[in-house]
Parts: C-alpha cells; sequence; structure tokens
C-alpha cells in the first residue's frame, strides 16, 4: 500500500508538467521523434503482423453490474441499408452500418482529458475544459499517430504464471525485473505494453472473472516510466489500476492520475496479448514496431484502436 504523502510525492517527481512548453497537449508523446519511428521499423525482422486489439462486439467487456464505470456499454451495432439498389439498374446495390458505442468500449487509449487531479489535467489545463460539447483541450484527435516501437513487458511469464492473480500489485521493480529478465531494453520514446494475463480469462468466455478480482499497475510504476522516457503505456486488464485493494485509500485510480495527468502519459486498456506473448517467448525478442494509432473524434477524451504488432 502507497500511503498519500508517498503518493503526492511521486506526482511531483514524475510531472512532465512544461516539459514541452505551457501550451502542449501531447504529453510524452512528443517523444516518438523520427529516429524514434526508424529505430521501430528497424526492429521489423519476420514481417509478422500480430493483432492485439478486441473485436468490437455487444459481447464485450463492459458491464453493468455495478462493478463497471457508469453508462459505459458495449458496441451496438446494426444496419442502415441492406442490399440497396444504388441507383435504376438494382444490379448495383449497397449496405451501410451504423455503431454507438462509448469510445473506450474495448481496446482503446484514454486521451489526457479523460482524467482530472484537483480541478487540473495535464499540463494544467483546468478540468473545465471538458464540458458536455467535450474536451477543448487534450483531446483524442491531437493525437495523429501512435507509431513507434513498442516492448512487451511479459509480467505473467516472468512470474511464471498464466495470470496475475487478483489483487496482485505489478510494482516498478517487478517491471525492472521483467526487463532485465527478457533482455529488452526499454528506450525513450518506446511504448511499453505489460501484460498480466488478465485478458485470458475474457477469452475463455469468462467475463466476470475478467473484470474482478485484477491485477494492475501500482502508483510506483510512474516512476519506472519516467525514468524510462516511455511514450504510452498499455495494459491487457480494464482498469490499468489495481483496483481491490485499493493501493492509495485516498485516491481513486492513482495510476490513472500519475500517468495521464502528471507525466501527459497516454494509458491504453483492454490490449489483448497472449499471442504477442508466445510470439515473443518463441523468439525470445520482446520489441517490435507498434502501430497503435486511435481513431481521432473531435474533442474526445478517449479513442478505439486496432493496434497491431509487426514482429
Amino acid at each position: 500500500m502507497t500511503s498519500f504523502e508517498e503518493f503526492e510525492a511521486i506526482a511531483e517527481k514524475v510531472s512532465n508538467w512544461g516539459r514541452w512548453g505551457q501550451d502542449d497537449q501531447l504529453g510524452t508523446l512528443n517523444l516518438v521523434t523520427p529516429e524514434v519511428r526508424r529505430r521501430a521499423a528497424a526492429s521489423v525482422l519476420t514481417g509478422q503482423a500480430v493483432p492485439l486489439s478486441l473485436v468490437f462486439s455487444p459481447n464485450g467487456v463492459q458491464v453493468q453490474d455495478g462493478k463497471g464505470v457508469p453508462g459505459r456499454i458495449n458496441p451496438v451495432r446494426t444496419m442502415l441499408a441492406t442490399n440497396l439498389p444504388m441507383g435504376p439498374d438494382p444490379a448495383v446495390a449497397y449496405s451501410d452500418d451504423i455503431v454507438v458505442t462509448p469510445l473506450q468500449a474495448a481496446t482503446h487509449w484514454d486521451a489526457l482529458s479523460h482524467v482530472s487531479w484537483r480541478g487540473q489535467m495535464y499540463n494544467g489545463v483546468p478540468a473545465d475544459a471538458v464540458d458536455y460539447a467535450g474536451a477543448h483541450k487534450l483531446s483524442m484527435d491531437k493525437v495523429e499517430s501512435i507509431v513507434t516501437r513498442g516492448v512487451l513487458l511479459d509480467v505473467a511469464r516472468h512470474q511464471g504464471v498464466e495470470s496475475l492473480p487478483g489483487g496482485f500489485e505489478v510494482t516498478a521493480d517487478l517491471l525492472r525485473a521483467t526487463e532485465q529478465s527478457q533482455g529488452s531494453e526499454v528506450l525513450p520514446g518506446d511504448a511499453v505494453i505489460v501484460r498480466t494475463g488478465q485478458m485470458r480469462h475474457f477469452l475463455a468466455g469468462d467475463l466476470a472473472r475478467y473484470s474482478s478480482p485484477n491485477s494492475g499497475l501500482g502508483p510506483d510504476c510512474a516512476l519506472y516510466f519516467k525514468e524510462r522516457d516511455i511514450s504510452a503505456i498499455g495494459i491487457d486488464t480494464r482498469s490499468f489500476d489495481l483496483t481491490t485493494p485499493l493501493t492509495v485509500p485516498e485516491v481513486v485510480l492513482p495510476s490513472h492520475v500519475l500517468c495521464l495527468v502528471m507525466l501527459g502519459l497516454h494509458a491504453g486498456q483492454n490490449f489483448v496479448l497472449e499471442q504477442l506473448g508466445e510470439r515473443c517467448a518463441a523468439e525470445n525478442r520482446y520489441h517490435f514496431l507498434l502501430d497503435a494509432s486511435p481513431l481521432r473524434f473531435e474533442r474526445s477524451t478517449g479513442g478505439p484502436v486496432n493496434a497491431v504488432a509487426v514482429l
């Protein structure tokens, strides 16, 4: 457990406010330079593409049992047109769909406008920059791409288990130990993808177990992210934080606050990492080209993503 005083000390230590100027809205994505992208491209050896995202489905990861995010439903897709002729010649017809979905329903990135702390978001932007019309600053449409070198930190495999147990706190020391044991050095501008194995429960049809109890990131992981100067952080859980038990009793979702608000670090959830974990272990190589660019909805506080790792 982290005390409130320790949490505040971490927040002050990892803060990137002002680092890229007072008007910055990208946060650590500023670290993804052309040189970083060239390094990412150079990591492609076999050309195998591994999908990292859930299918957008009405049978998704969201729950309405009081344990999920209020109002957040699974995607709903229906037809607008089915084999309608496009003109007088009925030989040419078209079909169209429409989707209603929360932007954080499946695999997604949280925008820097997703969370505030004490009335402020990243870089001191007032929380009321988000209103009924959406996020007027720090919205996901500011993110043109997330294409960089990805590094999988397979914490579950490092611990010798298929899935971390519920209530397991992933710490900064454990991330360092996993990085070292894999021989996968995390470099500035890399995106770190953490595998806990939690997604295995959902893929096996156990939504309740995927939902809770979960493993998750403890507050001091923010120190590791700051040390390595990473550009983005993704994980294969729905909550990102460890929620049961709370790691900082006085703060709900402390890792959300530290990453999104203090670091300016885009955080992703519900990544599908089972196939990637197997491939990386088989090749004994945990870095790859990551294309995880979000859909750029105007003034949005999150963005769905069809992420791909290219080995």
